[in-house]
This record gives structure tokens, C-alpha cells and sequence, in this order.
């Protein structure tokens, strides 16, 4: 018998909402124009499933498809690169918007700023891009993944130069090893999407970065005629992503923000215990945070995302590993006519939860408090594309992880 989804609709005293202007439209805006200024730039596409769409009974139906950003198969590398700008920016006293990429890789900036050494934890997609935009602009990254880190990561991490090692603890210790390692190297520095006390401002610049992604998305919409989406759905791992693309359409659309709807891994369900506690102070989750979904696979919540998501978010989902097996299969073989998603993991979880929310009355109680009907234009994001060829053989041609 197959695990159920579990919610809970926010009912959590809201906060001063301090947070929420880091993801002002203007901030984001000096993020989308420093990626710009990489060559391997690109506005990654917005696939339309007006197919599918029909068939779940919604208005519209639409994924960001983050398989295509930079070459590197996933949205990550928009925070750790942009990070690494703001850094050394704030490191040599200049503003962020002359920290180009013809600039970052200079003689120039050599000659002034030298080599720091970024160290961060992952469990793949954020190692990638870190160890990525280390190698092209020229500094050092080192690198810890948790147990159970798949090799095909561990070699995409390795390929760009990065100093790697798989751990034999969880996501969290393993940022608590970067940290202390950053600690005492020289000009070393922690770039870590996860925010504590004291450890605030690099997550926040993180958080700027993802950004980019969510500014062309409701840019890409408005495109097609969608001036606003009705509700969005977006995982979170951290929280850093949710809170980044919660905090930029509530800017955008203060008056009239979408409903947005955050899912996570029934295994890190950090957010989702929060929320269910009520009393708006953040939850852990510990052990061995087992998942297909590795990128969601932490179990200490970003401080500052939760500030913003506690305020704004409409429905926490907690979701069983089948959910996200059913997104990847729905968005690899698609409703005829459909553009094809190839989702990962941690990307297709939104797709097999409003499936699971449309197709049957098991779920009708969250369809019903949502307001999904056939007027709802639904915007997703595929946050990474095929990260572990094995695992997603496993899921489309074998069928690991069905729904019955």
C-alpha cells in the first residue's frame, strides 16, 4: 500500500516579514543582470503542457525547465555564482554590477583580489555549480557530499577541479564540516544556500541569485498572456529556493500574490513539521534524510527563507518518493502534442503532486482549499534535469517507485 501525501494549510502567526525585501524586484534584477553577463547565459525555456493541462482539469499548466541552465542540468549554479560576485565585491569595496564575467576572469582581478577557496556542502546540483563558477572564474572550491551521494554527481563535481570527497554523515554535517574548514583556511569562505544565526548574509545573496529564475519565468508568462500565475508550486530542500521564488512573486504581485504551495520529501520534511507545530518557530529533522529526491534532502531549514515562507505560503506538502517517480514519468512521456520534460529527482515532485491532487478525490480537501479548478494556471519549476542516469533509468524503465 502506497504512502499518502500529507499537508497542512498554514495557520502560523506571521512574523514582522523582515526578510521579504531581499527578494525585491530591484535585487533580483542585479543578479538576472550579472548571469546575463556570462556567455553560457541563456533564458532556459517554459514548457507549456496545454495537454496535460486539459486532462488534469486546470486552465494551464506550465515548467520552468531548469535541465537547460549553463550546460549544468540544474538552477544551482544562479546562487553559488552569484554569491562568489557579491563576495568579492564586498571584499574589495566595489558594487556588484561591475562584477561582469569578463571582469571576474581578468588579469586584472588577480592581480587585486587573488584566490579565495569557496567550500560548501551538497548532495550534487549546488557542489556542481559552485566547483563551475570556481573553475571559470578562476578561484578554488572544495567540496563534501553526505553518504549515499550518488557517483555520477561525485564526477560532474570532480570534472570542474573542485577538491571533492563523499562523507560517511548526513547533509547538515557535512555543512557543519565546510564551515569549520572555511573557518580556518586563508580567504576561505562558506557558500552555503543554508542560513543561521551569524550566517546570514552569502545565503541571502544565494537566494538573489535563484532569482533569475523565478524573473524569467513571469517574464516568460507574460510572453504568452499569462499576466499572473494563480498558484505556484515549488520544492524546497532548505527552503533557500522556496523562500527565493515565494519572496519574488509576492513583490511582484503584492497585492494579489499567487497561492503557492511548498513540497518536500517525506524523509527532510523540515518545513512541513514547522508548519504543522503552528507556533511559526522552525523544526529539524535528523538521521539519514533517506530520498530519491537528494537535493531535498536536508533537514535544517534556512532561517531566513522560513521567515518569508511562513508568512506567505498557502499549503506545506510532505511527499512520499512514488510523487516525485510519477512527475518524472508524466513529464518524460507527455501527453501527445506536449513539449517533453526530462526532470530529475528533486525536479518533478510539483508534477506528480498536482497530478495526485487532480486525478482522484483522495486529495480533494487540499484541490478544494487551493481552488485548483479549471481556471488556474499552474506554474511549476523542473529544478534539475538527469543528474543520476542510473536512478533515472530505474524510475522510467523500470518503474521503481510506482504509485500502487
Amino acid at each position: 500500500m502506497k504512502e499518502q501525501i500529507k499537508w497542512i494549510d498554514n495557520h502560523m502567526p506571521s512574523s514582522e516579514d523582515k526578510n521579504l525585501p531581499i527578494m525585491a524586484i530591484h535585487e533580483v534584477a542585479k543578479a538576472r543582470y550579472f548571469h546575463s553577463s556570462f556567455p553560457q547565459y541563456s533564458i532556459t525555456p517554459l514548457a507549456r503542457l496545454d495537454g496535460m493541462a486539459q486532462y488534469l482539469g486546470l486552465g494551464g499548466l506550465f515548467v520552468k525547465d531548469e535541465s537547460f541552465r549553463f550546460g549544468l542540468n540544474a538552477f544551482k549554479v544562479l546562487g553559488g555564482s552569484f554569491a562568489m560576485a557579491r563576495y568579492i565585491a564586498h571584499q574589495m569595496g566595489r558594487h556588484v554590477a561591475e562584477m561582469t564575467y569578463d571582469y571576474l576572469t581578468s588579469e586584472e582581478l588577480q592581480r587585486e583580489f587573488g584566490q579565495a577557496t569557496f567550500f560548501t556542502a551538497t548532495d550534487g546540483n549546488h557542489g556542481r555549480g559552485v566547483a563551475w563558477a570556481a573553475h571559470k572564474l578562476r578561484q578554488k572550491a572544495v567540496v563534501h557530499m553526505p553518504k549515499g551521494s550518488s557517483q555520477a554527481r561525485y564526477e560532474n563535481i570532480a570534472k570542474e577541479g573542485a577538491q571533492v570527497t563523499i562523507e560517511e554523515v548526513n547533509y547538515d554535517e557535512c555543512v557543519r564540516m565546510a564551515a569549520a574548514e572555511a573557518a580556518v583556511t586563508h580567504h576561505g569562505v562558506i557558500v552555503q544556500d543554508t542560513a543561521w544565526e551569524g550566517y546570514e548574509e552569502i545565503p541571502t545573496w544565494i537566494m538573489q541569485g535563484y532569482g533569475t529564475m523565478a524573473s524569467e519565468a513571469a517574464e516568460q508568462l507574460r510572453q504568452i498572456g499569462v499576466n499572473r500565475p494563480t498558484h505556484v508550486f515549488i520544492q524546497a530542500g532548505v527552503g533557500s529556493l522556496a523562500g527565493a521564488v515565494v519572496g519574488f512573486f509576492t513583490n511582484l504581485f503584492p497585492n494579489d500574490p499567487p497561492k503557492f504551495v511548498v513540497m518536500e520529501a517525506r524523509a527532510a520534511d523540515c518545513l512541513y513539521r514547522g508548519a504543522l507545530a503552528g507556533d511559526g518557530e522552525p523544526r529539524i529533522v535528523e538521521g539519514d534524510l533517506k530520498t530519491i529526491m537528494a537535493g531535498l534532502a536536508c533537514g535544517e531549514p534556512n532561517i531566513i527563507s522560513w521567515d518569508i515562507l511562513r508568512n506567505h505560503v498557502s499549503a506545506f506538502v510532505s511527499c512520499p518518493d512514488w510523487v516525485s517517480a510519477r512527475g518524472m514519468r508524466m513529464l518524460g512521456v507527455p501527453v501527445k502534442g506536449d513539449p517533453t520534460v526530462i526532470s530529475g529527482e528533486s525536479g518533478a515532485v510539483g508534477m506528480g503532486l498536482i497530478a495526485a491532487l487532480m486525478e482522484t478525490d483522495e486529495y480533494k480537501d487540499l484541490r478544494g482549499y487551493l481552488g485548483l479548478d479549471r481556471f488556474s494556471q499552474v506554474l511549476l519549476f523542473s529544478t534539475e534535469g538527469n543528474t543520476d542516469p542510473m536512478k533515472f533509468r530505474k524510475v522510467l524503465w523500470d518503474g521503481e517507485y510506482p504509485t500502487v
